[in-house]
């Protein structure tokens, strides 16, 4: 039986669509989160370093400082989290940076705040651009004679 479009999904476009589908999922629900982070909009604080853990690849370094994040307003303390952006020269351990809890599980953002949004709304548009190529099959076709 063909569509009304005249071409038949196949399960390629079917996996595709799956896929377009989770990539909008995943973005779309840390849009929330990553907002708050490109402009450090949340509990400030002050981050402590605890220990740095660095990878050296291609000639490039990339750090990650761990540490505990303590709130200005006195709350509970936060411990095992990672300071996101830091490098190297940034943290040092022992010593005290401002920071901002948005709510994630792992990390908390410095005054800077952070560019992920901009991954975010890349995997969002490539979710929702892969899901228009997938439904293709179903849209109708002008030309055609019937």
């Amino acid at each position: 039986m063909t569509r009304p479009g005249g071409a038949r999904p196949g399960p390629f476009d079917v996996v595709v669509l799956l896929l377009a589908v989770f990539l909008v999922y995943l973005g779309s629900t840390s849009v929330e989160r990553v907002a708050r982070a490109a402009t450090a909009d949340g509990e400030p604080g002050t981050f402590t370093a605890s220990r740095v853990e660095c990878v050296s690849h291609l000639g490039h370094e990339s750090c990650t400082c761990y540490g505990t994040h303590r709130p200005d307003d006195g709350g509970a303390e936060r411990g095992d989290v990672y300071l996101h952006g830091a490098d190297r020269a940034a943290c040092v351990v022992g010593a005290g940076t401002a920071s901002f809890d948005v709510g994630s599980a792992t990390r908390v953002y410095g005054p800077e705040g952070s560019r992920e949004w901009l991954f975010t709304a890349a995997m969002v548009l490539a979710g929702t651009g892969l899901g228009v190529w997938a439904t293709r099959p179903w849209w109708p076709r002008r030309g055609k004679a019937a």
